[in-house]
């Protein structure tokens, strides 16, 4: 059998010159993290020890190569430009260096899609728009082999873009549960909570991490980091480990190092902490009118946890705290995002908003505006999960806002070179999966799911 990298030079080869330049540097990008994670030990024993690159290691690159259908982009550059304009063997640099536009913007997008299986709409964001990943949903998901056969379908909808997608899905345990009737069934954060064991939270952590790399997802939306410190909180309650800092901070980057461990990525949720509302983002804006001072004494105690321990991935939730910012909520903010969550804390890894098609946002603000909004603030990859029409609106509207000077192109880089680094860090591979047998895994996970009390 080939090795991984064999199989890549393979396809690579079969590819554009285009496609061949940005799959050359990928593969150099990925095979060089993965030497790094070698030199320390497995992916398993050191994920999150591989540092990111910084986001300044992005050297300036020239005028992108304009998309064939769009009579408004800015000129083309010479194909050779690449290798001899990156200046340096930085493989993020050589890799966004042979990059279009089109190809970034696609990148910080990841997707919802409609039904069970890709519809035309699906393939054309994946293909044409090559969007950065996907991330499904119950609605989506029907029964074990409908589950997996989607999952490679969507991945091979992606065989002609050489970065391999992000493939998603919220599996928490408890009532946020994505996977059917044919997995285990996982108990909620607050039960486990009630153990007061990081041990027993790692290995929630790494059965839920088998759960969705097992039907060939590679990034899952947990562990929730909230403290459910508010009892008319509608929307957190048991996904909470429990309604204090100390507790949801251990428990929780216990669950984060489980999921990791497995070689899948975590995304710590939901920065600056969704444990004192009243409303449910889903629906309405929540209103926290706490200060940075107040904050920083409770909710974002496991957050800044998490970011010493290198966290892969932060969500920023839908949240207006006026006493930071009075016009927009912490996933459009500069002062949440920029200031505190990237300035004061110093996280320098990916920032992912929640839904921007939550009620939170399209109640109150407009689509194109907010996704330009939240690039500005820090932001690196836009949720989007419903609707084919949502999805080109906000990729348009990041498009003119690089062509119209309002988002510096070297703003996108930054994301970009924090997105493949990710993508690299956890050698993420469009490669498909056969349908699992899980008698080992639902045994592993009853037999633990036996020692969490009711």
């Amino acid at each position: 059998m080939l090795s991984p990298s064999l199989r890549i030079k393979q396809y690579i080869k079969q590819q554009p010159r285009q496609a061949r330049l940005l799959a050359t540097a990928f593969l150099a990008l990925t095979l060089s993290i993965l030497a790094g994670c070698n030199s320390a030990g497995s992916l398993e024993g050191s994920a999150s020890h591989v540092p990111l690159p910084s986001a300044s290691a992005a050297t300036p690159l020239p005028s992108v190569i304009p998309s064939p259908t769009d009579k408004t982009t800015t000129p083309p550059r010479n194909e050779e430009a690449p290798a001899q304009t990156a200046g340096n063997n930085d493989p993020v640099a050589l890799t966004i260096a042979a990059m279009t536009l089109e190809d970034k913007i696609g990148q910080m997008l990841l997707v919802g899609i409609d039904g069970t299986q890709p519809d035309p709409e699906t393939q054309r964001m994946i293909a044409e728009d090559k969007v950065g990943g996907i991330i499904l949903y119950a609605d989506n998901i029907k029964g074990l082999d409908g589950m997996v056969s989607l999952v490679n379908a969507l991945k091979q909808s992606n065989k002609s873009n050489p970065v391999p997608l992000f493939m998603s899905v919220d599996q928490e345990g408890g009532k946020v549960s994505r996977m059917p009737a044919e997995y285990a069934s996982i108990p909620a954060n607050g039960k486990v909570g009630r153990t007061n064991d990081p041990q027993s939270a790692r290995m929630m952590g790494s059965l839920l991490a088998r759960q969705v790399l097992a039907a060939g997802f590679n990034m899952n939306f947990a562990p929730v980091l909230d403290i459910n410190s508010n009892p008319d909180n509608p929307v957190i309650g048991d996904r909470s480990f429990g309604s204090n800092a100390p507790l949801v901070t251990k428990l929780g980057i216990a669950e984060m190092k489980g999921i990791e461990s497995e070689g899948v990525v975590p995304v710590v949720k939901h920065f600056p902490g969704h444990g004192d509302t009243s409303v449910d983002s889903h629906l309405e804006l929540p209103v926290v009118n706490k200060t940075a001072a107040e904050l920083s004494k409770l909710e974002w105690l496991p957050f800044q946890a998490a970011i010493k321990e290198n966290a892969a991935a932060v969500m920023v939730a839908h949240i207006l705290f006026p006493q930071l910012d009075k016009d927009k909520p912490a996933s459009l903010s500069p002062i949440i995002i920029g200031e505190q969550l990237r300035g004061v804390m110093g996280y320098q890894g990916v920032v992912i908003t929640d839904d921007l098609t939550m009620g939170a946002i399209l109640k109150n603000y407009d689509l194109a505006e907010a996704a330009v909004d939240t690039v500005q603030a820090g932001s690196d990859i836009l949720l989007i999960a419903h609707e084919y029409s949502n999805e080109r609106k906000v990729r348009e509207a990041l498009l003119l806002s690089v062509r119209n000077g309002t988002i510096a192109e070297s703003r996108i880089d930054e994301s970009v070179n924090r997105i493949l680094s990710l993508k690299a860090r956890y050698a993420l591979s469009d490669e498909p999966v056969a349908v699992p047998d899980l008698n080992k895994l639902n045994k592993d996970v009853v037999n633990w799911s036996h020692t969490i009390p009711e």
